[in-house]
């Protein structure tokens, strides 16, 4: 039971006489206009909106307020539902509901109640002197009416606080499953719905941002307010890697420089921009490089998909180049593996390097002239197929990375 009821009940011995305590029900109209009066006058909020019917219908709900006191003093009940307390607590929660719902703070509301508190009193301690009672019984008076007065403030308060909790719920609500309609690539009309459902306006694009959910927090604090939170469900990354996915308004253009700069040290991947309806694509982009085994690099800097699109490109079909593979590097067959090896490696560097053999011997830390006795049995090998320019591409492709089984081993790893 709240400690202001308990004030109420201990107060709730007070006798009125019949004459008093009818001369007060007699003052109830006048004393409820009068405070509805004073509150449109000293408080800013309801100035303008306590006017005609509206008018009336407050006059009306501080009139059954007030009676609600005078029944209280004049025939003491416990705490149950049935009893008048319990009505007018009830009433004092629906009206804290409806100012949260109206959009406006609790500070007016407040300030209504301790307006009429003051004007109440001032009219009731008029009749309740007139009517004879002593000085004890009029303090004893105030005791009471102030403490129904904080009851009903409290009521008011615990209502709107659980309506804006309701209203966050609903909305959060709103907002995951936004969130997941975006990610499942549903259509532009039921995005557009659900945006508007949320209160979510909808960005020029999204990016998709995956990152361990250990580190979603901070980065959330340091993104925009209408950055959106995916569900916890990520059904297309790998198996125990408990990752958060985020979208990210309008960070495309430089803005993605400074979304790197956001999420330096936090081990985040970054898909690429896309037109908001479409970020589906950015969110399969980046799960696919995640997929391959890449990893955000050790200076702490984000992973960055688009500095690997050509990676994405060839593990489009993984067997299909596996295949090209075997095919451009019959000729090394049946050599003794780390022969095959060692000429593999050293075709790779002379294609990425255009034949510059100074540049290849540097990447591969080896004499130029080592170059030249490699060169000179690849040529023997291949003929002059090494100068055909289908063979070449055939070539650049294949060998540009590692075979998918090493990629495998690495995202395993």
């Amino acid at each position: 039971m709240p400690e202001s009821f308990e004030a109420t009940r201990r107060a709730a011995h007070l006798e009125l006489d019949a004459p008093v305590a009818g001369a007060l029900r007699d003052r109830l109209p006048v004393l409820a206009a009068r405070t509805v009066s004073a509150i449109t006058a000293e408080v800013p909020s309801y100035s303008g909106t306590l006017t005609g019917q509206m008018r009336a219908k407050i006059e009306n709900a501080v009139q059954l307020a007030l009676g609600t006191f005078l029944q209280l003093i004049e025939c003491p009940q416990g705490a149950g539902p049935s009893t008048p307390l319990a009505s007018a607590l009830e009433a004092a929660y629906a009206l804290g509901s409806g100012e949260a719902r109206s959009g406006r703070s609790m500070d007016a509301l407040l300030a209504a109640y301790r307006v009429g508190a003051r004007v109440s009193w001032r009219e009731m301690a008029t009749t309740t002197v007139q009517g004879g009672l002593s000085a004890a019984t009029v303090a004893e008076f105030a005791e009471l009416m102030f403490a129904y007065i904080d009851e009903l403030s409290a009521a008011s308060v615990a209502g709107h606080s659980d309506e804006l909790a309701s209203v966050g719920r609903a909305q959060r609500r709103s907002l995951e499953r936004l969130a997941g309609q975006l990610l499942a690539g549903e259509p532009e009309e039921t995005l557009l719905r659900s945006a508007d459902r949320a209160g979510w306006p909808p960005p020029q694009t999204l990016t998709v941002v995956l990152l361990p959910r250990a580190n979603l927090r901070a980065a959330l604090a340091l993104l925009p307010g209408h950055t959106l939170e995916g569900a916890d469900d990520l059904p297309e990354v790998g198996p125990g890697e408990d990752l958060a996915v985020l979208l990210v308004p309008d960070a495309h253009g430089d803005r993605r420089r400074q979304l790197a700069r956001t999420l330096r040290g936090r081990r985040a991947a970054v898909g690429p921009a896309r037109p908001w309806t479409e970020a589906s694509a950015s969110y399969r982009r980046v799960t696919r490089t995640l997929a391959l085994g890449l990893r955000p690099p050790a200076d702490g800097a984000p992973l960055d998909t688009e500095e690997h699109l050509a990676a994405l490109v060839l593990s489009v079909d993984p067997e299909g180049l596996a295949d090209l593979r075997a095919r451009v590097l019959a000729p090394l067959a049946t050599l003794p593996p780390a022969t095959a090896e060692r000429l593999t490696e050293t075709l790779r560097s002379w294609l990425l390097h255009h034949g510059r053999r100074d540049d290849v011997a540097a990447d591969l830390f080896v004499h130029p002239q080592t170059v030249r006795y490699r060169m000179a049995k690849l040529r023997e090998l291949y003929g002059d197929r090494l100068h055909d320019p289908a063979t070449t591409l055939d070539l650049t492709v294949a060998l540009a990375f590692p075979p998918r089984t090493d990629v495998d081993e690495r995202a395993d790893a």
